[in-house]
């Protein structure tokens, strides 16, 4: 299961950076400047492509962290676990999207989507801890600590990014400062709550 998350994990992560296109250089104006001009012209493309990236990789991260503390998997896990990759394999469209469309006037409803893609990923992964952190497939050395760290620290994800995407209709880039902050926080609390 692991593995196979792996692969799934590192496909996502590997996509993101589809959304980055070449400037047509002749289009662009024909100059050293010109050309400059439009590669900095793509700075959303490059805004998706990091919080996106970092927010895949962390939850790579938490990923391993939480199957460090299990020894089998059964159906529920295995589900569980689909659910959740299903929102990695989808994190791609909504960072295209906003991408696309963030400095355009439709901004706020690509930056509400793409927070609101994260509500899901958030919902997906307290669904994993649950299916995962059942006495029956915790290994003999699991870490209670770990786990009641991480449970406690899951339930603020849903609300957190329901937040965000609410945020949305207000500003896109108060939305997007709240994503941001929130994968800086999932950083930090694997960090501080990871066993050696």
């Amino acid at each position: 299961m692991e593995a196979f998350s792996d692969g799934v994990f590192a496909i996502a992560i590997t996509l993101l950076v589809l959304e980055l296109k070449v400037p047509d250089w002749q289009s662009a104006g024909g100059s050293a400047a010109a050309l400059g001009k439009a590669l900095l012209q793509q700075w959303p493309s490059y805004f998706g492509l990091i919080t996106s990236f970092f927010t895949i990789l962390i939850m790579w991260v938490h990923h391993h962290a939480i199957l460090r503390n299990v020894c089998r998997a059964d159906a529920w896990l295995h589900f569980a676990n689909g659910c959740l990759l299903l929102g990695v394999t989808f994190v791609p469209y909504p960072t295209s999207v906003l991408a696309s469309y963030l400095e355009t006037p439709a901004a706020k409803m690509a930056a509400g989507f793409y927070a609101g893609t994260f509500v899901f990923m958030a919902i997906c992964f307290y669904l994993f801890i649950r299916a995962a952190f059942r006495k029956p497939l915790l290994s003999p050395d699991a870490s209670a600590e770990f786990i009641a760290k991480t449970c406690h620290s899951y339930l603020f994800g849903p609300p957190l990014y329901l937040l965000a995407t609410l945020a949305a209709i207000v500003d896109e880039r108060l939305s997007l400062a709240i994503c941001t902050v929130l994968w800086i926080f999932w950083a930090t609390t694997i960090t501080r709550n990871t066993r050696a």
